[in-house]
């Protein structure tokens, strides 16, 4: 017997300023997993040289793809700089 089709729900679009929102959260975990690997690769035992050198590659070509969206965005970098900045500061206070 064959299963009945469901539509699944729609998905719901996101305004402009939700996704402005959302690439900044992106750029912020991007540059958390450089800074993250960068640290490992200097602990990494001989077999894992490679791996964290190929993870902080791919993740520095992400970023600079983000940054690049979110510049032709309007957005300032200095102002990501700055929301990552206060939300450091939120975790730690």
């Amino acid at each position: 017997m064959l299963e009945e089709y469901h539509k699944e729900q729609r998905i719901v679009e996101r305004d402009e300023f939700q996704k402005e929102k959302d690439l900044i959260k992106i750029i912020i975990k991007t540059k958390d997993e450089i800074k993250n690997a960068n640290n490992n690769f200097e602990f990494a035992d001989s077999d894992l040289v490679d791996y964290y050198i190929y993870k902080i590659k791919a993740n520095q070509a992400k970023l600079n793809y983000l940054i690049k969206i979110a510049k032709s965005k309007g957005l300032n970098v200095d102002f990501i700089k700055d929301i990552e900045f206060r939300s450091l500061e939120e975790e730690v206070g």
